[in-house]
């Protein structure tokens, strides 16, 4: 079977991630100034009208000042390195965001407010967007795919070409380390990072070596017939 492009790799991708019930948008669309766009620049990674609703919708008994709190806690994530931000927000999306709140009486309530059900994947807000543009500093990048939960950036996918000899998933493996240097503010809130060109599929953490980049149950090389996809289920 004959080698993937990295466009028809993009485009299926995108075709089985919206099968598998993801909502599909494509970055240009979403982009600042555009009729559909879901942020105000492009140094902004998280979508913040989503992650606000996800919000609401999880933690109804939490008041609404609390509740805008939490979502700046989140939108404030950045704490010393990209490492030590994406292991500080890990934290807080596992056990929720803490914040103390006054309750009608005078007294003060200590809660964690819920980034996401984990009990229910289908209560969550699933999206794939292709071709996101991310700016940080002089820097302009533009991930293959950025798989978004609940507003949060936690799933971010790089493609190659198969039938070009210097485009395999190990370029794609060193595309993944310049954004890291580049546009850290994208990695601080990533789950899982995978690298794929039609044919094979390896998939890590931020602070994976080449050598941790493994193939799995949830990240498989694909052909013609199906391709990888990231699954948080």
């Amino acid at each position: 079977m004959s080698a993937m492009g990295e466009a028809a790799v993009e485009a299926a991708a995108l075709e089985w991630f919206g099968g598998l019930g993801y909502a599909v948008g494509h970055g240009p669309h979403l982009a600042p100034g555009e009729p559909a766009a879901e942020r105000e620049s492009f140094g902004e990674v998280v979508l913040v009208g989503r992650l606000r609703e996800a919000i609401r919708r999880l933690n109804p008994a939490i008041p609404e000042e609390a509740r805008e709190e939490a979502l700046r806690k989140v939108l404030r994530v950045g704490f010393g390195s990209m490492i030590q931000t994406n292991r500080a927000f890990h934290r807080i999306l596992r056990d929720g965001v803490p914040l103390d709140y006054p309750r009608p009486d005078g007294s003060i309530a200590g809660d964690h407010v819920r980034l996401v059900d984990f009990g229910d994947v289908r209560a969550n807000d699933w999206l794939a967007v292709n071709q996101f543009t991310v700016v940080e500093g002089q820097h302009n990048r533009r991930p293959d795919i950025v798989v978004f939960l609940n507003g949060l950036p936690l799933g971010l996918i790089e493609l190659k070409n198969a039938s070009d000899e210097d485009a395999d998933i190990w370029a794609a493996y060193r595309q993944l380390q310049t954004y890291k240097a580049e546009i850290a503010s994208l990695l601080h809130y990533n789950a899982a990072l995978v690298v794929s060109d039609g044919l094979q599929a390896r998939m890590g953490s931020v602070t994976a070596n080449q050598e941790w980049f493994n193939l799995s149950d949830q990240c498989r090389g694909m052909t013609t017939g199906s391709l990888v996809v990231l699954r948080f289920e």
